[in-house]
């Protein structure tokens, strides 16, 4: 908010900030702002030079302002935004204005420098140099301030570094920013090291300026964070790490330093959030994809613990968490039979909701579904297939991807299983697969599951729900040629017929299919006689 001093000159001003504090912000207001903080500034004596600086600024703003008076800030989100960010500015101008009047301020050089700041502070689109003058009064400020000036620089730092990806260079650039980050992050003070803990999460986004932040040694106090850090400081020391751990030489470092520990324990502890479990559960993925530490992992307990997070409320953390299972089930026969003793396969089952199946389909957890559908006992076999039921949902890409992986002819085999439950999940399923062309030229090619399907509709008591499902995929398996003939050439036209007369629903519809083709046929061999 504006200073109440500022108000005093303008009796009409406290109503103008009020309004100017709302999320939409005219020009107008603005405009009358910027003016009394002028007006404001004139007579102070201190410091004249840096504020005649500070009042040509204003003043060039003010003109720019005045120029856009024709447009609605309302309706341009980005004409608001920008104005609003101008009125911020200007209330920590008007801070900084009355403490000169009121010579309030603590230090002649602090207010130098924070005035030396409110003149080079860039703004957006600033050019380089501009901003390169301005990282370095941050870095001064981070070197020799005292704790709120050091908490300040770095909040400034983190604007600079997530406003355009380009300045993200000029900080590893200037001085030794890097290193002093990284002394901050075992700082005492819980503020300094959230900031800190923020833009080293930034700059470790990017590739080029990882190997500038492991050389400064950045591992060992992201770790002690992550140990004994406040929960905003862990969740940009988990983040860093995530990112910093897409290389297998830094994941060497975390595992040497204690990482597996104090990850296990985040993701252990009920009291976590998601935005915090996440990036920990990733940095654990990340660890598992080096061999020699997936091992170690494992026998640390991970697997009961990420098991859990599965079972998570929350979206991200479930999908990194099947994840991080995928790739440790990799590992041999008894960690995927630990797997599936800790509830691994219910935990599948239970994330294999439709809205998630599309981001599970990228992890590579078919292949992990398939095994166990073929593998497992009765029991995991039976999970499986309500996992792979739930799977083929509406989704095109997952049906032509299940297609392409083999789960139909291990379908077909729980068509004649004992339990009804188990028969009608698996024919449900297999119909659902059936319904894309491409799945089904690979369906007919294998003579034995036409025939095979055939003979189970003979089977089955006329009015059954799995033989509902049996005559509906027949009929999708009529919508190609081969599939058609192998149907109308069988010696089980006349039950299909039978079941046609008994009113069997889509009986009808699949003999007028046959009855059609065969009819082409006669024509064919007319036509061409």
């Amino acid at each position: 908010m504006v200073s109440k001093n500022l108000l005093k000159e303008n009796p009409k001003q406290e109503q103008i900030v009020q309004e100017s504090s709302q999320p939409m912000c005219s020009l107008r207001q603005a405009i009358e702002v910027i003016s009394s903080l002028i007006s404001y500034s004139h007579p102070i004596r201190v410091f004249a030079v840096k504020w005649q600086l500070i009042r040509n600024n204003l003043e060039e703003l003010c003109s720019c302002l005045s120029s856009l008076e024709n447009y609605d800030s309302i309706q341009n989100p980005v004409l608001s935004g920008m104005i609003s960010a101008i009125l911020a500015s200007a209330s920590d101008c008007n801070d900084l204005a009355r403490r000169c009047v009121d010579l309030s301020y603590g230090g002649k050089l602090l207010m130098q420098s924070d005035l030396d700041a409110m003149v080079a502070k860039p703004g957006v689109n600033a050019c380089k140099d501009d901003m390169r003058f301005y990282v370095r009064d941050l870095l001064t400020r981070m070197k020799i301030g005292d704790m709120e000036m050091k908490r300040q620089a770095l909040l400034n730092l983190y604007d600079v570094v997530v406003e355009d990806d380009k300045y993200v260079k000029i900080p590893v650039e200037v001085g030794d920013i890097v290193n002093i980050l990284v002394s901050l992050l075992d700082s005492v003070e819980m503020e300094i090291q959230q900031e800190a803990a923020k833009v080293v999460s930034v700059i470790s986004g990017f590739d080029s300026y990882k190997s500038v932040l492991i050389g400064a040694g950045v591992i060992g106090p992201l770790i002690r964070v992550l140990e004994s850090g406040s929960e905003i400081s862990k969740e940009g020391a988990a983040s860093s790490l995530q990112k910093l751990t897409e290389n297998s030489e830094n994941a060497w470092s975390v595992s040497a330093y204690g990482g597996v520990t104090a990850l296990l324990k985040i993701c252990a502890s009920v009291d976590s959030r998601a935005a915090l479990i996440c990036p920990a559960c990733g940095v654990l993925r990340n660890l598992v994809g080096v061999d020699e530490i997936k091992r170690f992992v494992i026998e640390e307990g991970a697997v009961p613990t990420i098991i859990k997070l599965a079972r998570s409320k929350d979206e991200a953390v479930q999908i990194i968490s099947i994840e991080f299972l995928q790739n440790i089930a990799s590992v041999d026969e008894s960690v995927r039979q630990l797997v599936v003793r800790e509830g691994g396969i219910q935990a599948l089952v239970r994330v294999f909701d439709p809205k998630n199946r599309i981001m599970l389909m990228d992890y590579g957890f078919m292949d992990q579904l398939l095994f166990f559908l073929r593998n497992g006992d009765v029991s995991v076999q039976e999970l499986s297939l309500k996992a792979a039921f739930r799977l083929c949902g509406k989704s095109e890409e997952t049906k032509k991807a299940m297609g392409d992986a083999g789960f139909m002819p291990e379908l077909v085999k729980f068509l004649d299983a004992k339990s009804f439950e188990v028969r009608e999940m698996a024919a449900v399923a297999l119909s659902s697969l059936v319904s894309v062309p491409k799945n089904r030229k690979i369906f007919v090619q294998e003579d034995r599951n036409v025939g095979f399907l055939l003979q189970l509709l003979d089977q089955e008591e006329a009015n059954s729900g799995s033989k509902k499902f049996l005559i509906s995929i027949l009929l999708s398996l009529t919508g190609c040629s081969s599939g058609r003939k192998k149907i109308a050439s069988s010696g089980y036209l006349k039950n299909i017929e039978k079941l046609a007369e008994a009113e069997v629903s889509d009986a009808k519809r699949l003999v007028r299919k046959l009855s059609m083709s065969r009819f082409r046929s006669i024509l064919n061999v007319i036509w061409h006689s």
